[in-house]
Order: structure tokens, then C-alpha cells, then sequence
């Protein structure tokens, strides 16, 4: 805030990394606590109450979930998180549907690495990867998509929301196109839900992972949809008790569970008062920031979450611009890569000099932030950058 003319800052650093991951909204945790101290019991305890009350709370929770993604709750399958959804979903459908002896695979080059990753382990393995390049605006051309496609395509996965730059690809096109060639398509839709309406059958999707701490719900939980009509065959990659319908054993946490429940409940609820709040205050930044010469905004703004800005600004050799910001917590790409001194691997994929691509800040808001913290965050931006310049 300005107080006679001098801006003033919070002690606490303002948090813009919400595509990171977001703080537990107060109703989830609220909602959570009963099944740490009271109903503490397993869900697959079947002789009695205590696991009667969390086995219905899991299955709530799974029915909130489902009707996120518009599925049915059967189709809901609980991992630990995004990580394990993707590979589960990748490997499990590679390996429980590999045609011939080795078998195509195809991904995009701005993918998160826990999408990279899996398919390269699945090259090492044997299979063939084809990695798409998107355009410079971040985005999938389907006629580039669909040459890709040959006879022995297994799996193409592709992200709903680009982690870093916030893009959206036009999944129901694609999915179209691997419906119509008997391809099973797999989305990470991670950074989609609850900032977007996902509908699992318009989309055309067989297989789309979701993670509760993007989206206000607590960490180590997330779902993958399986679906069922017709059904997606995926071998299980954690074996014991044939939990989760065979593919994913391990006792179920359900305070986590429920958590993601009501955050899940809670998504649909407020979804469009929170993209047109957030979008507004989005705008603002970007308003702000377009008055440092030579700013460049990366990936699409039409096709774009609301709560997405990425831009990088052109500065001198050594200057880690997400690192002098030490009161306003963005980030230069993915939060699971951000130790790396290299250049983010989605901004070389669209084509973004590595000069540029060093001096990017991910700039991700959410359900708190607020007019005053835009203000001060864009002050302390424009500050860092005119000095670094």
C-alpha cells in the first residue's frame, strides 16, 4: 500500500505461485480434522462403524471428485497425487495395451516431467516416443497431431492447462482424433481442474489425472479416471491388497480423501466468481508490467486459465530475477524443476531465446490474492527489473 506517497510492504512475502500449489482452503481442513481424531478408521475395515463412516466418507468424496471431471464415481481411482496419476495412467496402459512388439507412443514437448519422464522410461523399455513440438504460442496444430498418429499408437497423453505458461490445448479435438483411430488418450489435467469445466465424455479422454493441492485440497492425494464404458484395461504399478479395483493398492488416507472431496465440492461452487475475480487481477499485473520496455508475454492470452501470467524481460548475463524478487514469491517455471540452472524446457519448446527464457517469471494467482498484493507485487517487479537492466 502507499502511505504519503511511499510505497509500504508487507512483511509477509505475497504469494504468487498458487500453479505451484495452493493453501488448504479453511472449509476443506475444516472438513478434514473429524477423520483425523474421531472417525480415524480404515476404510476397508468392514465389521465395523469406524470403518463404515470413512468408507461413506471416501465414497462422498469420490462422487464429489467424479462430478468435477463429469464422471461416474466408479471411474475414480485415488493415487497419492499427479506423479503417480500420470504414471500409472501411462505405464499402466502401455503395458496393458501394447500392440506388437514395441508399440508408438506420442507426448508434447512443454509436458510436465512427470509426463516426460514416464514416456522416456517407456522408450528405455522398447517403445517408440514421439515428442511434438507445439507452436509458439504454446498450442497443438491437430493436423501436426494427427500425422503423428500410425497404426501401432498405443497411448498419446497431452496436458489440459500447461503447467508453466498456463495455456490451454484443445483436448476434445485431439481426443476426437484418437477416439476415431482407437488410440487411448490420456490428460494431465492437473493445472485444468477447477479453474476449467471438464467433461471427461466431451473431451473424449480415456484417462485424466487430477491432484487435490492445486486446487485448494491438502497434498499427497489425487485421482485418475479409468474409464469404464468402454473400459480402459491399465496393468497396477503398486501391488498388495487389490485396492482401487485392482490398480492402486495401499490403505486409503481419508482425511486426505475427504479433503480433496469437499475441495473438490467446493470448485464447482465457486469456479466462476474466482476465474472472473482472478482474471481481473491478472489483467491488472499485466497492465502494470506492459510499461517495461522490451517485456515479452510468453504462450497464448486467448487461450489462456485467468490465473496465468509467464513473462520474461530482456536482462543481463547472471541475473535470477525469481531470486531478487525475495518478497514475492513467483517462480522461473515449474516448482519441481526450479532448482535447475537450465532454461524451462516448456519456453525452449515454444521457441524462446535461452536469454529471454532465463529472465521468465511465472506469475500464478488464486482464491486470496488480492488487489493490494497485485499492486505491491507489480511495484517490486518493475523496481527489480529497471535495476537489473
Amino acid at each position: 500500500m502507499t502511505i504519503a506517497g511511499v510505497t509500504v510492504y508487507l512483511k509477509r512475502p505475497i504469494y504468487l505461485d498458487y500453479a505451484a500449489t495452493t493453501p488448504v482452503d479453511p472449509r476443506v481442513a475444516a472438513r478434514m480434522i473429524p477423520f483425523l481424531t474421531e472417525d480415524f478408521g480404515n476404510p476397508a475395515s468392514s465389521t465395523h462403524s469406524f470403518g463404515w463412516r470413512a468408507r461413506d466418507a471416501v465414497e462422498q468424496a469420490r462422487a464429489n471428485v467424479a462430478r468435477l471431471v463429469g464422471a461416474q464415481p466408479g471411474e475414480i481411482i485415488w493415487t497419492s497425487g499427479a506423479t503417480e496419476g500420470n504414471n500409472l495412467a501411462i505405464k499402466g496402459a502401455a503395458h496393458a495395451n501394447r500392440r506388437g512388439d514395441s508399440g508408438h507412443l506420442i507426448t508434447v514437448a512443454t509436458e510436465h516431467k512427470a509426463v516426460l519422464d514416464t514416456m522416456q522410461d517407456l522408450a528405455r523399455e522398447g517403445y517408440r516416443v514421439t515428442v511434438l513440438k507445439p507452436g509458439a504460442d504454446g498450442l497443438i496444430d491437430p493436423a501436426q497431431f494427427e500425422a503423428a498418429l500410425q497404426p501401432d499408437t498405443v497411448l498419446v497423453s497431452v496436458m489440459l492447462v500447461n503447467n508453466e505458461i498456463g495455456v490451454i490445448q484443445p483436448i476434445a479435438a485431439l481426443g476426437a482424433l484418437c477416439r476415431a483411430r482407437g488410440v487411448l488418450f490420456h490428460c494431465d489435467a492437473v493445472q485444468g481442474a477447477g479453474k476449467l469445466a471438464i467433461d471427461v465424455d466431451a473431451f473424449n479422454v480415456d484417462l485424466l489425472t487430477i491432484t487435490a493441492h492445486k486446487m485448494y485440497g491438502p497434498k499427497g492425494i489425487g485421482a485418475l479416471y479409468v474409464r469404464q464404458h468402454p473400459r480402459v484395461m491399465i496393468e497396477a504399478q503398486i501391488h498388495g491388497g487389490g485396492h482401487e479395483r485392482g490398480m492402486r493398492s495401499g490403505t486409503l488416507p481419508s482425511h486426505q480423501i475427504v479433503g480433496f472431496g469437499e475441495a473438490a465440492r467446493l470448485a464447482l461452487e465457486d469456479m466462476a466468481s474466482d476465474n472472473d475475480r482472478i482474471g481481473r487481477l491478472r489483467d491488472r499485473l499485466l497492465e502494470r508490467l506492459r510499461t517495461v520496455p522490451g517485456m515479452v508475454v510468453n504462450g497464448s492470452l486467448e487461450s489462456r486459465v485467468p490465473h496465468n501470467l509467464n513473462v520474461s524481460f530482456a536482462l543481463g548475463e547472471g541475473v535470477s530475477l525469481a531470486m531478487e524478487l525475495d518478497d514475492v514469491a513467483v517462480s522461473a517455471g515449474s516448482a519441481c524443476t526450479s532448482g535447475s540452472a537450465e532454461p524451462s524446457h516448456v519456453l525452449r519448446a515454444i521457441g524462446l531465446a535461452d536469454a529471454l527464457a532465463h529472465h521468465s517469471l511465472r506469475i500464478t494467482l488464486g482464491r486470496y490474492t488480492t488487489v493490494d498484493e497485485i499492486e505491491q507485487a507489480a511495484d517490486r517487479i518493475i523496481a527489480a527489473v529497471t535495476g537489473a537492466a
